[in-house]
């Protein structure tokens, strides 16, 4: 019972701790007002600036536009179409309505979709930066360039195989343990994402930043919750990447201002399965220095059974 109290507490403080980066908004905002110190300002009001343009280009373009199409746009023309042709109204509409979306899809969504993706990459991680700067000074770095590029790389694979797995999960027949497994592997998905920035600034390599991860992974269940529950609000992919990206930052943020709560618990190891696909993809497929950070990691999982 008392694993249990102590499993909860934890759970419920990574999920209060992923929203201290509002706190520390407000605290950015009220000291540029006062503008009492002028480098902090500064960079506070870079991050600020950041977060504004998140907020512009995914919510106050990208998702309003589809808003407007969906229930603007769309039910206007349909009134119209209703008055002019009467009863024909419903086969013509049915034609008009799928080649008005496609269009709208393809001329329009899809590429500002790609196009905010790469864009809101860039800002994140500007965001993430200054957040760093602000908590514990100028980043550290790993010390080779190959190791960077091997790092950055097989991370990238994992993180999608496990988005991956994510869905796999969610198929299981059973409504009630599809959402909870799919929702436990998008919080510690979400939680690594947010955390990740930090600890690269750090210098942690991959496989000791997915140890913590599953270690500490009641923590990280928490810290993620919000905006794993958050984003599978929508049926729409498109409006759930929206609304990832306008609150994302704020993640980013509270993970720089937090330390993971320990508790003493069996070890999750969720991401056992793809670690092991990718290293065998990297040794097969990739040169040396990658094929170094993928023994690593197999050494990593030996190391864990």
């Amino acid at each position: 019972m008392d694993d249990l109290y102590g499993l909860s507490k934890t759970v419920c403080k990574g999920a209060l701790d992923s929203v201290k980066g509002i706190t520390v908004l407000f605290m950015s905002d009220k000291r540029l007002k006062k503008v009492v110190r002028p480098v902090t300002s500064s960079k506070d009001q870079n991050m600020l600036q950041r977060i504004v343009q998140c907020c512009t280009l995914n919510g106050g373009i990208f998702c309003l536009s589809i808003v407007i199409f969906e229930y603007v746009i769309l039910p206007a023309l349909d009134y119209t179409m209703s008055v002019a042709f009467g009863n024909l109204n419903d086969n013509i509409w049915l034609w008009t309505r799928s080649l008005l979306s496609w269009t709208f899809g393809a001329v329009w969504v899809l590429p500002i979709f790609l196009l905010s993706k790469i864009i809101n990459s860039l800002w994140f991680q500007d965001i993430a930066d200054i957040a760093y700067k602000q908590k514990k000074g100028d980043p550290q770095q790993l010390s080779r360039i190959s190791k960077v590029i091997a790092d950055f790389s097989f991370s990238l694979v994992v993180q999608f195989l496990f988005l991956i797995q994510s869905y796999l999960v969610s198929m299981v027949p059973s409504t009630i343990l599809s959402t909870v497994l799919s929702t436990v592997h998008l919080s510690l998905l979400y939680s690594l994402y947010s955390f990740e920035y930090k600890w690269c600034n750090m210098g942690i390599e991959l496989n000791s930043r997915l140890s913590i991860i599953e270690n500490c992974w009641p923590y990280f269940l928490g810290f993620g919750l919000p905006l794993a529950v958050i984003t599978s609000l929508p049926e729409s992919y498109i409006i759930s990447g929206c609304l990832f990206s306008i609150l994302f930052p704020v993640f980013i943020i509270s993970a720089n201002e937090v330390s993971p709560s320990k508790i003493k618990v069996f070890r999750l190891k969720l991401f056992a399965p793809v670690l092991s696909i990718t290293s065998t993809i990297f040794n097969r497929s990739i040169g040396p220095a990658i094929k170094s950070s993928a023994n690593t990691a197999n050494k990593t999982q030996k190391n864990r059974k």
